[in-house]
């Protein structure tokens, strides 16, 4: 905790106010007053001003002694994730259910394709395996806090977010769970889903995400950068 004094309670409030806002009695008091498009406005706002708090913390606190070896090993593992990460963000626009609606419907897709048939919470999952491929080759004190408070909120909010749409309008979301799965390739492994579904675009896409990612990283060799 030394060091890490202000840090801690920034990534406490960040992962908790978007829990908190996500709330169904907090949301639906607040989307009442503001209206759908009303709330989705002081959500991001809050959302944005936490994150600063954060990024802020994280650059003031002292970076400390890495908690493990990082050695390639763990440089390919967390290349995985991030490929991964960078596939499913792409698929999380096409189609998505979960996304924010200003008009407050939610409807799921005839078909279960694209980033789906991986799992149902794609930008979630993507955030989760960011934040844990940044864990494996960060693992310094306030490194493991940062990335650590977005693999919570993935988590957290991803289970989350099943059970408030399941009250929402629990018939769509009913049939979409059974179509899909929660954890990654879960889906998949039971024979709910069929990766060739997935396509060649969405993957081509994250290729190309991640491509541009992990070569702005620079100096660190993240990625394919570090063996080419």
């Amino acid at each position: 905790m030394q060091g890490l004094e202000t840090l801690v309670p920034a990534a406490t409030t960040f992962v908790g106010l978007h829990l908190l806002m996500s709330w169904a009695p907090v949301r639906g008091a607040l989307a009442g007053r503001l209206k759908e498009g009303g709330f989705l406005g002081l959500y991001s706002l809050i959302s944005l001003a936490s994150f600063a708090w954060m990024v802020i913390a994280f650059r003031k606190a002292p970076t400390g002694a890495p908690l493990w070896t990082v050695g390639s090993a763990l440089w390919a593992a967390a290349s995985g994730f991030t490929l991964i990460a960078a596939i499913l963000l792409t698929g999380s626009f096409i189609g998505n259910p979960a996304l924010p609606d200003p008009t407050g419907r939610l409807k799921a897709p005839h078909a279960t394709r694209g980033a789906f048939v991986i799992t149902r919470h794609p930008m979630n999952f993507a955030v989760a395996l960011w934040a844990l491929g940044h864990m494996l080759v960060s693992p310094t004190p306030k490194g493991l806090v940062f990335a650590g408070a977005f693999l919570a909120l993935a988590l957290i909010g991803s289970a989350h977010q099943d059970r408030k749409k399941a009250l929402l309008k629990p018939e769509i979301w009913a049939d979409w769970e059974a179509r899909t799965g929660f954890w990654p390739f879960a889906s998949t492994l039971r024979g709910r889903t069929r990766l060739r579904d997935l396509g060649w675009r969405i993957p081509a896409g994250g290729l190309i995400v991640w491509l541009g990612a992990t070569w702005l990283h620079g100096g660190l060799g993240a990625g394919l950068w570090r063996w080419v």
